[in-house]
């Protein structure tokens, strides 16, 4: 029987252990489906440091009294949208109902924040997963696709010539001055919340441009934005290593257009070739049918699904024809 296990949230001394103990628990939990243990479990990419840093009094760890960190969960605020995940706990641990503090502490810290709707992933095929959140009234809806191409043959970039007046162009958050950065994330708040009311990214794309994890690309005209993309680069990001990683795209429902969508998607692949990736990575929840179909069409591949789950209003608020790839993980 091991000791009393109490939840507190995440003091800087605690990331280095908290991503070991990540790494272990999804390491034993591959191994056991898999049969083999992955050498490097994320590959490469980090989930920690970056969020608590963007989200400090949403990470949690579970501690034995002597100290030991044995679990951890990560929880995240797009405004009214509340993610929560990953939540780890080393195996030994696991059956102690460690894993639901650490949901109880999330979910505290969502109703601090006035979250309407609170979101998960997980793996279809584990009931052990699907049964925990179901205990707190997450209930499963579609599936997610984690879709990915290869970037290796890309014909090299041409500089092309400027295009017509009003036609779309590609711009980067990272090249705008500081004194403009602030209103268009003003205006790139109201786009999202077109696709769910209070829907808010802005931290996002903070974190990203402070600590040049990547950048987000803009599909701008004639002063509008039409849409935008969250790209992490590989290196201290979400993104494995040699692969670009979409966190979030969207295109404003009151300019829905695939070729908007496919320009969008167009430049991230564009972004990562001048990043050296061999790879890109975009995930898509099956909700959004068109964005889905439209990757599927354009040459990416499925390398893994995951269920995402839902509590609290409007939990099907997506629309099958609004452009959007999000990932929750």
């Amino acid at each position: 029987m091991q000791g009393v296990i109490k939840v507190r949230r995440v003091k800087k001394g605690d990331l280095s252990r908290m991503r070991e103990v990540l790494e272990s628990a999804f390491g034993d939990f591959f191994e056991r489906q898999l049969g083999t243990r992955p050498r490097q479990v994320f590959g490469g990419a980090q989930y920690v440091h970056h969020r608590w840093l963007m989200e400090p009094w949403g990470c949690h760890v579970a501690e034995e009294s002597d100290g030991k960190i044995v679990g951890l969960s990560i929880a995240v605020c797009w405004g009214s949208l509340g993610l929560f995940g990953p939540v780890a706990v080393l195996t030994p641990y696991q059956n102690q109902k460690v894993a639901q503090q650490l949901i109880r502490a999330a979910q505290q810290f969502f109703d601090e924040n006035k979250v309407t709707l609170q979101g998960v992933v997980t793996f279809p095929y584990s009931p052990k997963h699907l049964v925990l959140y179901q205990k707190f009234d997450f209930k499963p809806r579609a599936l997610v696709a984690i879709t990915a191409k290869s970037l290796e043959r890309r014909e090299p970039l041409v500089v092309a010539p400027k295009p017509p007046r009003g036609t779309p162009e590609i711009q980067r958050f990272s090249t705008y001055e500081e004194s403009r950065k602030k209103a268009l994330l003003g205006r790139l708040k109201a786009l999202t919340g077109r696709i769910y009311r209070g829907l808010d990214l802005t931290k996002e794309i903070e974190i990203v441009d402070g600590l040049a994890l990547g950048d987000t690309l803009l599909l701008e005209r004639e002063g509008a934005v039409l849409g935008f993309a969250i790209c992490h680069a590989p290196g201290v990001s979400e993104a494995p290593q040699g692969s670009l990683y979409i966190k979030y795209l969207a295109v404003d429902p009151a300019r829905r257009r695939l070729e908007h969508f496919s320009q969008l998607v167009a430049a991230s692949e564009d972004y990562g070739v001048a990043s050296g990736c061999q790879r890109i990575i975009a995930p898509v929840y099956t909700g959004y049918w068109k964005a889905y179909q439209a990757l599927l069409t354009s040459g990416y591949h499925m390398d893994m699904l995951l269920l995402r789950m839902k509590r609290g209003k409007n939990d099907d608020y997506e629309r099958e024809d609004d452009f959007v790839l999000d990932d929750w993980r």
